[in-house]
């Protein structure tokens, strides 16, 4: 970068940040001093970042509305949805806004020039000039307002980000964390919620909203970042002159003070809700919680990771076993939460009683004593630096921007300390000084000072209360009724006249005017041509193998693909359970702990899975596969596959005291995520009532899996041999040479070594793979709900297009985008007050659409049923649909890492897509127009035929609906 063409930036240091490729530079702007950090690059995924430090002072959640409000509108562009219209017609790789409990961080990436210049700049207005000050709808709609129609109606709470958090505060998982955080640190910004507490959201006045921006949004307390391949000059140069030049400096503060250490541990106990059909005689959380230095030691950062790893997190680590063995929880987890000033460590118990408070605490000191006493397992330390170290340089994020993650993890340090924001992205130094230290007493003396002696610690534990949330859902309705009686007639019509007109601005359209205010591409600068599957079929002594010759690095990535679609529909259970035990057991040569340690040392992970591939040409045929994988470095392909061959081979499943823990374990993990993630649930269970492979799906990984671990679980007595010998015979059926596809991403030099591997290995494998001539499943019923203590609901509606005949085309790729970022956004969340909803056209014709932490029912599957009428009626310019084809194609050119180019190829040659068809596919999505987006309509009419329905949420508002459903049961 030419530093002569940024006068307006002071350099504070330039420096080679070798782990990362790239040049380094710390700026700061010279008139306002908002801090700069720039990572120069030959990565064409382009990040940019602002964020601000935004301590709370309560838990009316200021900080999120405004993340969400800032987003609706500015000076340069108007519109009411700036981040809408950027979502449906921008080629990004990212694009969100994230609200922490002392920042709030604006990020956007795309690999395109010219649209990652038109992200930055919707981005840069929308923080410094919203429309929050002109306009207290976006407030109203974004955060909290009263809602009420008519006069004779009922008072209640409506907003995004209060609909939002009832359904994040009725996770226990999530209490729990932020009651952790708020124990730990109660006099300071940690202990309020930043997201907001529904109770105190409705606090919040216009004002202090405003106010709270006024302080917070300049650029004297802003953090900027720009990674990649970019004119770096350019883009200082546009933002100093379209914003940070036009102000003057402000002294503000926004520091984050430290909490005073405390004299002795305490101790704080908090609630949540339980449905009366639940167990909660063992809900209950019990944690231990010790506050440790501060995100600027950059050791310890690292070293209390590898700590988390050999204390707790690792299968048969100490004081996981030690908790397990005395019956103390179903599911024991620790976490190392660096993400804020002053990191905590956490020792988690769930599923346990609250007896058990004392022993618990108890029971985690004995441990710690002995351990630091006689030596923490030296295998342990180096499988868990080995295990992050791999990470790190591997820097595989999935969808995310490896340059939006070394970004962010900037902050962890950069917020408190100006000058370190390269403190903890570059690692390699810090793992080989790390690696130095195993072999001395460096982690007894960390576990000691800080976990075992540390005073500033909390214990907190969360308990189930049946029915809580029907309790407070009647005390906020009672206080809202008392509320509506005391307003005059006059004020009460203000309240109708305010929602009425918050509902007619939320209806508006925007004026064709304001929206070619947004900068958009042109279907010439697009790329017209589809990603070619890279991959070759080979053959190596009579085994398949599909070859992605590709460049990783040293690593390869290995899949065993095994296809068993005429496995009989009764082993699908035991199928899930399978790939959730191997690799989590004793095997002949290894305990399930010095396993798991060795797989960390000598590879990147190895893994089970099972997958299903529909055939392109025929959605009634696709292929059950269950699917072995490692990665690890060229040099140590052996040593992975022996490996493999032990965890597939030589794993002991007939130790019952080992699949209890397993299954108490699974069963509380899927408690968790079912919960927070009921629209993945709903959408999964409504198609099962009609598509085998979802059916399947459901059986393996569903609620009809978790009914089984949970019936398995509750009568393990009688259960236990059943179980075991159905899981040792499914092992062996899956097992064959005949039905295996060998996958592999890498250069031939590691498939040579994978050759010296493959023979010995599929000669311990069965020829050939025997079992029932087809699948047949069965499906629950069409119209089901779900109780859950949730505040919200998650609603899906889904069927199947290609059973009423028509063909999937690439405009449903365009459709999805104008379902989710137009009619159900609009409809759902604008209108209806929903944190999100979502789509899917399959190429197999399954299809859903569904919401997300949603305050409605009813009105919602209304909104679906009138979905096709929109679409009918569509009559977009060539510029609207122009922004929808881009939108798609966002998703679709997503950049992939080595591995998931493998991956891609792999799924193609699996479900017959050839790459003809996928041009196809490109092409129509690229030729489409407002005639042949009407056409849709016919699909969404198609999969609504269908009538399948599932509700997940609260247990109130699926009663008051009961008569939509042929059966109503508890989630768990």
């Amino acid at each position: 970068m030419d530093l002569q063409k940024v006068g307006a930036y002071e350099l504070v240091e330039k420096r080679d940040v070798k782990d990362l490729n790239s040049t380094g530079y710390i700026l700061r702007h010279k008139k306002t001093k908002a801090r700069i950090v720039l990572l120069e690059n030959d990565d064409e995924n382009k990040v940019f970042y602002i964020g601000f430090r935004t301590p709370p002072k309560d838990s009316t959640g200021v900080a999120h509305i405004i993340e969400h409000s800032v987003l609706c509108g500015s000076d340069k562009y108007p519109l009411k949805d700036p981040f809408v219209e950027l979502a449906k017609g921008s080629l990004n790789t990212f694009l969100n806004a994230m609200t922490y409990p002392d920042k709030t961080v604006y990020p956007v990436a795309s690999c395109n020039d010219k649209d990652f210049d038109n992200l930055m700049h919707v981005y840069l207005d929308a923080v410094f000039y919203p429309n929050i000050y002109k306009e207290e709808k976006i407030f109203m709609q974004e955060g909290w307002h009263y809602h009420i129609e008519k006069p004779e109606d009922e008072i209640k709470y409506n907003g995004v980000v209060y609909n939002e958090m009832k359904g994040a505060f009725s996770s226990p998982d999530d209490v729990l964390e932020r009651s952790v955080l708020n124990a730990l640190y109660p006099d300071n910004a940690y202990s309020y919620e930043s997201g907001g507490d529904p109770e105190n959201i409705p606090d919040l006045s216009y004002e202090q909203f405003l106010d709270f921006h006024r302080k917070y949004y300049h650029p004297s307390n802003s953090y900027i970042y720009l990674y990649g391949n970019m004119d770096m000059a350019e883009k200082l140069a546009y933002i100093d002159e379209q914003y940070l030049g036009k102000y003057e400096y402000l002294d503000i503060d926004s520091h984050i003070s430290l909490q005073k250490p405390f004299d002795e541990p305490v101790y704080v106990q908090k609630e949540y809700s339980v449905t009366d059909g639940e167990e909660d005689e063992e809900g209950t959380y019990l944690s231990y919680n010790a506050s440790v230095s501060t995100s600027l030691d950059r050791e310890k950062y690292v070293a209390f990771q590898i700590l988390d790893y050999a204390l707790c997190s690792a299968p048969g680590a100490p004081l996981k076993k030690a908790l397990i063995d005395k019956g103390i929880g179903r599911d024991v987890y620790s976490l190392y939460d660096n993400g804020v000033y002053q990191p905590y460590f956490s020792i988690v118990a769930k599923g346990a009683s609250l007896e058990q408070k004392e022993e618990f605490v108890r029971t985690i000191r004995e441990v710690l004593k002995e351990l630091t006493e006689k030596g923490l397992n030296k295998k342990s330390l180096k499988a868990g630096l080995s295990y992050y170290e791999f990470k790190y340089k591997e820097a595989d994020f999935g969808s995310y921007p490896k340059g939006l993650m070394y970004g962010l993890q900037a902050l962890d340090s950069w917020l408190y300390d100006e000058e370190k924001p390269f403190l903890h992205i570059e690692a390699n130094e810090k793992f080989r000084q790390l690696k130095a230290k195993i072999d001395t007493d460096y982690f007894e003396k960390l576990t000691k000072e800080f976990l075992l002696d540390n005073p500033h610690a909390a214990t907190v534990v969360v308990v189930p209360v049946k029915g809580l949330t029907s309790v407070r859902d009647g005390q906020l309705a009672e206080k809202l009724r008392q509320y509506k009686e005391s307003l005059t007639r006059e004020e009460l019509e203000e309240l109708v006249r305010r929602t009425q007109e918050l509902l007619a601005y939320q209806s508006e359209e925007t004026s064709k005017e304001d929206l070619e205010k947004i900068p958009l591409l042109q279907r010439e600068d697009l790329r017209r041509e589809a990603e070619p599957f890279l991959m070759e079929k080979l053959s190596h002594n009579g085994i398949d193998v599909l070859f992605h010759d590709i460049f990783t690095n040293g690593v390869s990535y290995v899949k065993f693909v095994f296809d068993i679609t005429k496995l009989d529909a009764s082993r699908l259970p035991y199928l899930g359970l399978l790939k959730i035990l191997l690799g989590y057991v004793d095997t002949e040569h290894y305990s399930y702990a010095d396993l798991y340690n060795e797989i960390n040392i000598q590879t990147g992970g190895i893994g089970t899975s099972v997958s299903l591939y529909t055939n392109s040409d025929n959605p009634d045929e696709f292929r059950l596969c269950f699917e072995a994988d490692f990665k690890t470095l060229y040099e140590n392909t052996d040593k992975a596959m022996g490996l493999l061959r032990e965890i597939l081979l030589c794993s002991e499943l007939d130790n019952g005291k080992r699949l209890l823990e397993i299954l108490q374990e699974t069963k509380s993990r899927m408690q968790a995520s079912m919960t927070s993630a009921g629209h993945s649930v709903a959408a999964l269970h409504a198609m099962a009532s009609f598509s085998d492979q979802a059916a399947v799906q459901e059986q393996i990984s569903g609620i009809p899996f978790y009914r089984m671990i949970c019936e398995t679980e509750k009568d393990f007595a009688a259960r236990k041999a059943d179980v075991i010998a159905k899981c040792k015979e499914t092992l062996q059926m899956l097992l064959c040479r005949g039905n295996m596809l060998v996958d592999y991403t890498g250069t031939k030099e590691g498939l040579e070594l994978l050759y010296r591997e493959l023979d010995g290995f599929a000669e311990c494998l069965r020829d050939d793979f025997e079992s029932a001539e087809t699948l047949v499943v069965t499906h629950p019923a069409n119209r089901e709900a779900f109780k859950t203590s949730a505040g919200i609901q998650y609603v899906c509606r889904s069927g199947n297009f290609r059973r009423k005949g028509l063909a999937y085309t690439g405009a449903l790729r365009l459709l999805k985008v104008l379902m989710g970022y137009e009619y159900l956004w609009n409809e759902v969340r604008v209108k209806g007050g929903a944190y999100g909803c979502m789509s899917s056209f399959g190429r197999s014709g399954d299809c859903y659409f569904v919401s997300y932490r949603d305050p409605n029912l009813k009105e919602t599957i209304d909104t679906f049923e009138r979905a096709a009428d929109f679409v009918e009626s569509f009559d977009g310019d060539e510029r609207t649909i122009t922004k929808f084809i881009i939108g798609a194609l966002s998703e679709w050119d997503m950049p992939k890492n080595p591995a998931a180019k493998g991956s891609y190829a792999l799924g193609a040659y699996m479900s017959r897509i050839e790459y003809a068809k996928e041009q196809k596919i490109r092409d129509e999505l690229l030729s489409a127009d407002a005639e042949g987006i009407r056409k849709t309509a016919a699909y969404i009419r198609a999969f609504l035929e269908n009538e399948s329905l599932c509700v997940v949420g609260n247990e109130d508002k699926i009663m008051a609906s009961k008569e939509l459903f042929e059966n109503i049961g508890n989630l768990l």
